[in-house]
């Protein structure tokens, strides 16, 4: 495998399938004329060439500076012919201003960092370690769920210390251990601890798995010893919090808690919203607020999914030459919507809404009517037909109804009141987002 193959490997689990399937998997690396400061592609057509170009060039230019130190600009050619009319990329970024065994996104900044309730803390933390590194809390350990921005956080640390000039090392756990064993089998280690020992700033993803991992846990050890004895600062990243990464030695458990743990939590719908907005924005995607609400209520937290649902919904509407609608949208990631219904039950809905509105799940069930009552059940099939695979007739079920049509007209009656109190409709909104928080998060 050719490094233009590894790359489009690599870029594959960076974005959705259908995405994948439709354009990065019709490119073809071009061995013969490329070089290390530029890198041809071959696609099928014209559109394939520029929306990859305008899309996905720099990142495609950032997985091949990860292999070979060097960021190179890319360009997409049809058979022979360099597409040199959609434009031309950013010169290549001088070495002597860059910082060495730099591999950041230059995008993951913390102005493009949505701040809200959920990693207000974890986002203020970040930024006071960037601004003083290696005096405020070091090491900085962030750990949280899947896609809610731990990644983003920690390359804006390193993208504003390469902005100073300074030597930032960014890698992931299993890079790191993968150097570390390829220098260990060619008898190299010095030269893998002159890279991670003697850097400004030293960024490690996904720590949770050096579980197990006794010689590289020790190499680690003896690393993050020399660098924070000489005042350097290390950040890391975990999907869980020291104490619960099973099988990590306690000495480094230790070393990890001694600095300044935060967390992120699943963002709240209004930050969701602002997310879809500012990707809409800087992709030049335009979504209806409609659209960006529906999204936002019942896609789930991870936000590389939601980012991917919405750069999919762009591209059918490129591809069809149709417009974004409502109806066009939940038809278009129907399938992932599906995948968030099958985590959802209706006996979810009932606990999550009996304790946010302070009734018994009993009551919710049974036959009572007085007004609070109702208005609960009311909110709970409304919510379990949209977010469960239920059908009317089986929510009448479950609630010891006669037959569907009772579900009908409780449909009915709640669309009716959403059309006249925007209140209302923010308010199953709410329900909607917690659900999706509260049952994703079991889940996982």
């Amino acid at each position: 495998m050719n490094i233009g193959q590894k790359v489009l490997f690599e870029f594959k689990k960076e974005m959705s399938e259908i995405e994948y399937e439709r354009y990065i998997k019709n490119l073809v690396y071009d061995v013969k004329r490329s070089r290390s400061n530029i890198v041809y592609f071959n696609a099928p057509n014209m559109i394939v060439a520029k929306w990859i170009k305008s899309k996905y060039a720099d990142k495609l230019s950032h997985l091949f500076e990860v292999h070979h130190d060097i960021k190179p600009e890319i360009e997409i050619s049809i058979g022979s012919h360099t597409q040199q009319e959609s434009g031309t990329l950013p010169k290549q970024i001088n070495e002597k201003n860059q910082a060495k065994s730099t591999y950041l996104n230059p995008s993951l900044t913390f102005e493009s960092f949505i701040v809200g309730q959920s990693n207000q803390f974890a986002y203020t933390t970040s930024k006071s370690v960037a601004e003083k590194p290696g005096k405020l809390y070091n090491p900085l350990f962030l750990y949280g769920g899947v896609g809610l921005g731990k990644t983003h956080l920690l390359q804006a640390i390193g993208n504003y210390h390469v902005s100073l000039g300074k030597t930032v090392i960014y890698t992931t756990l299993e890079q790191f251990m993968n150097s570390f064993t390829s220098h260990l089998r060619s008898q190299t280690m010095d030269r893998f601890r002159d890279k991670f020992r003697k850097c400004d700033l030293l960024l490690i993803d996904d720590i949770q798995f050096l579980s197990r991992k006794e010689q590289t846990q020790e190499e680690f050890f003896h690393t993050f010893n020399e660098l924070y004895n000489n005042n350097k600062q290390i950040v890391i990243t975990s999907d869980r919090q020291p104490s619960k990464i099973a099988g990590l030695v306690d000495r480094l458990r230790s070393r990890f808690e001694m600095g300044l743990m935060a967390d992120i939590q699943p963002p709240g719908l209004e930050t969701k919203i602002a997310i879809i907005q500012n990707k809409c924005e800087l992709d030049g995607i335009k979504l209806s607020n409609e659209i960006i609400n529906f999204i936002a209520t019942n896609m789930g937290d991870n936000i590389r999914e939601i980012e991917g649902a919405i750069i999919k919904l762009n591209a059918l509407s490129s591809m069809l030459n149709h417009e974004i609608t409502l109806d066009f949208a939940q038809n278009a990631i129907k399938d992932q919507l599906k995948e968030k219904k099958e985590n959802i039950s209706i006996d979810d809905i009932v606990k999550i809404i009996s304790r946010e509105l302070n009734i018994k799940p009993s009551d919710i069930k049974s036959k009572k009517r007085t007004t609070n009552i109702v208005n609960a059940r009311r909110i709970v099939i409304y919510l379990a037909r949209n977010l469960t695979p239920n059908s009317m007739p089986q929510i009448a079920v479950y609630f010891g109804m006669k037959d569907h049509t009772a579900i009908s007209h409780t449909m009915k009656k709640i669309h009716e009141i959403i059309e006249n109190d925007e209140n209302f409709k923010v308010l199953l909104e709410e329900f909607s987002n917690k659900i999706n928080t509260q049952t994703t998060s079991t889940v996982t």
